[in-house]
This record gives C-alpha cells, sequence and structure tokens, in this order.
C-alpha cells in the first residue's frame, strides 16, 4: 500500500492547477446546465486557450486541459461574459452545487439551485473547497451516491428534507426556508470545528462524533436511493456517455448543436435537452450496455504529472474483456482521484507496474504486484475474473 499526498483544493477557473499537459481549469456551470450557445463557446473557447480536451467531473463541472498561462486572463474575461464565472475568486470556489437532472421546468429543483447560488454569491463562508452541496429532489432521489456535504432532497412522504451527509436522517422543511437551512448547517459545520487547515468533510465531522444541535436535526428519513440512470432517451431528453468522462472541444460544439440546453451529470454523462434520438459521434457512448461505462480511469501519463503509467487506452483495451456488471478502475497513481470507491478490479500504477487490487480502492493492499501492461493484456480474464 503507497502513502499518497492528497491536494486540499480543486482547480478554478480563477485559479488554474498545473497539470502535465499545461493548466486545468474548472468551470462551475449554474444550475448544472448550460444553454447552447454557452456549450459551442466553451468548446470554442477550449481550442483558442488550451488543448481542446474537456473534463467532466464527479461533481459535474467542466475541466479546460491544455491551457496556456499567457492564455488565462482573457479565457476568465470570456468566462465572466458568458456568465460561467463569479468575480471573486474565494465565492466560484465556494459555489459548488450538484443538480440532479431530470427536473421540469416550474419545479423544486431550479428554484433551490439559483437560491442556494445566489445565497453562497452573497459572501464567502470560508467552507473547505471540497465542501459542497446536492439539490435532489426530483422524482426520484438519484445522488445519493454523489460527493457532497449537505443535501436538499425528496423525503420518503415526498415532501422535501435537509439533511447533512453522513447522517441517517434530515429535517422537513419547505421550499422557502429549504436554503436557509443549508446555510445554517454549514455555519455549524465550521462553528463545531469540522474544517481544519482549509480541509474537512461533513460526513466525516459527524461519523468523529459532532452533534448536531436540536434546530438542525430531524427526523425525516430521505427516499430510497436510486441507482444512476443509463444512456437513452428520457423524458427530459437524450442522456449520453462520454468514455472516460473526457470528450474533445468537437464533442462539446456538436452537443450544444443539437438542443436548447446541456444538463451536466456526476456520472460521465450529459442530458441534452429534448433530444428525442441518441446521437452518434466519437467519444459519445450511447448503448447502455457500453462495457465503457462500467471502466473509470483517470487522466493517467503524460496529461498528470503524479501517474506513472498511461491509464485510459488501457482501459478501452480491457473494457470487452470485463465480466458482466463488475467494475474496473485504472489510476495512474495511489491517489484514486477518478473514482474513490469500491470497484471489483483495480489497477494502480505505480513506479514497478501494476498492483492488482480486488474488491476495494485503490488504498488497500494488493493481491498481485509489478504487473506490466502486456502481462495484462497477455490474459485479461487472469486479471477481470473474480477469484
Amino acid at each position: 500500500m503507497t502513502a499518497v499526498a492528497i491536494k486540499g483544493w480543486c482547480p478554478s477557473a480563477h485559479r488554474p492547477m498545473q497539470s502535465g499537459d499545461g493548466l486545468v481549469a474548472r468551470i462551475r456551470p449554474r444550475g448544472g446546465r448550460l444553454s447552447a450557445a454557452q456549450a459551442v463557446a466553451l468548446a470554442e473557447l477550449a481550442e483558442r486557450y488550451g488543448n481542446g480536451l474537456i473534463d467532466l467531473t464527479g461533481r459535474a463541472n467542466l475541466q479546460m486541459r491544455g491551457l496556456r498561462a499567457e492564455g488565462h486572463e482573457p479565457l476568465v474575461e470570456a468566462l465572466a461574459e458568458l456568465t460561467l464565472v463569479d468575480a471573486d475568486a474565494a465565492i466560484e470556489t465556494q459555489r459548488n452545487v450538484l443538480v440532479a437532472p431530470f427536473w421540469r421546468d416550474g419545479d423544486d429543483t431550479q428554484w433551490l439551485a439559483a437560491a442556494l447560488e445566489r445565497a453562497l454569491g452573497e459572501r464567502s463562508l470560508g467552507l473547505p473547497e471540497k465542501f459542497g452541496f446536492a439539490i435532489d429532489c426530483g422524482e426520484a432521489r438519484l445522488l445519493a451516491q454523489a460527493s457532497a456535504d449537505i443535501r436538499i432532497e425528496r423525503g420518503a412522504d415526498g415532501g422535501l428534507i435537509v439533511r447533512p451527509d453522513g447522517a441517517s436522517h434530515g429535517r422537513t422543511v419547505t421550499r422557502a426556508d429549504a436554503v436557509d437551512l443549508a446555510l445554517s448547517l454549514a455555519r455549524w459545520f465550521l462553528g463545531s470545528g469540522g474544517a481544519s487547515g482549509g480541509r474537512g468533510r461533513m460526513a466525516a465531522h459527524i461519523a468523529g462524533g459532532a452533534k448536531l444541535p436540536a434546530a438542525l436535526a430531524g427526523d425525516a428519513i430521505p427516499a430510497r436511493a436510486s441507482p444512476p440512470p443509463a444512456p437513452g432517451v428520457h423524458a427530459s431528453g437524450a442522456l449520453v456517455g462520454i468514455a472516460f468522462g473526457q470528450m474533445q472541444s468537437a464533442t462539446l460544439k456538436f452537443l450544444g448543436q443539437r438542443a436548447a440546453g446541456l444538463r451536466l451529470t456526476p456520472w460521465r454523462m450529459i442530458l441534452i435537452e429534448g433530444l428525442r434520438e441518441m446521437p452518434a459521434h466519437d467519444g459519445i457512448v450511447a448503448d447502455a450496455g457500453d462495457p465503457l461505462l462500467r471502466v473509470v480511469a483517470c487522466t493517467g501519463a503524460p496529461a498528470c504529472e503524479a501517474a506513472h503509467a498511461e491509464t485510459r487506452a488501457l482501459g478501452a483495451a480491457l473494457a470487452p474483456h470485463l465480466p458482466a456488471a463488475a467494475r474496473l478502475h485504472v489510476s495512474g497513481c495511489a491517489k484514486g482521484c477518478a473514482y474513490p470507491g469500491l470497484a471489483d478490479v483495480t489497477l494502480v500504477a505505480t513506479g514497478g507496474g501494476f498492483d492488482l487490487i480486488r474488491n476495494g480502492t485503490t488504498r488497500d493492499a494488493p493481491t498481485l504486484g509489478g504487473l506490466s501492461r502486456a502481462d495484462i493484456l497477455a490474459d485479461p480474464r487472469a486479471v477481470l475474473e473474480p477469484r
């Protein structure tokens, strides 16, 4: 098991992160949605100032890759014109709001997302940069497994509840007071010592024994969690997968030209509003049974300076051999940035080859170590089949 250093911050538009292929800037679309014009403009900006590669993150944000230092300032100016960045860097970093995609015009979701973003934009609370909120109040509760610290979601009785991550129950609220309670929970988290050194997550704070005050606690049971949806045509439009969560700018432009708007998701998928048929384009996964949907791979070498090996080509080569329903995680190092959860098979690149971990995460002890890429591809079933 390899010791790793975890960064306590994520890139933003104002503060890009250096990677092996240049700077990486994160863009947080408001309400989890891009208009068609914004999508096309972002694709053009990725070509003009970066290498044309765009990541779709686990928090339903976009990341432009390969940015050149001299292009950063004009990029931020262009994003401001598109209303895709806050003027204040601290506010921009704090605006971590994940929105379930299957909302309908006039329902609670967009109203709550806009109200929460407005409230977060009034002043910085000083929350850790990885601290986030989820708006999950559609007909099905879809974001139960997505990263969030405070959740506005459906209760088992169909009403709205606000629940801190890590708590089994939430507090019943009306639409009018949901945001106020969510912000009160955030302030309690800070005031009760949940953050230290710019880090801290709600679930860990509660697991560590922090007790919610009566005014913030409740006994409302969340609605049953639903599994993430599959690619296909849904009531709101066509949901498409993006292989490994990374697309060329041409793919984003293609999608933006086919809908009034695009809704981003934490599942490496994009909902194309109103589209009634599945589109075909390079990088799009339209088949719900495609095994690529069950392979997670980080950026890998050489684009990531921390990675010891290339990851995505290996994951794509192994996908056809993956047993039904199994999940494969290929990580360029032991940090496991792309997928912190359990996988049936995890391959972790090290300085001496790949470690093989079964039914675990990148932090678990390997079953085998020192496997070369050639070793793995020579007999994929020996690696992927359960033992």
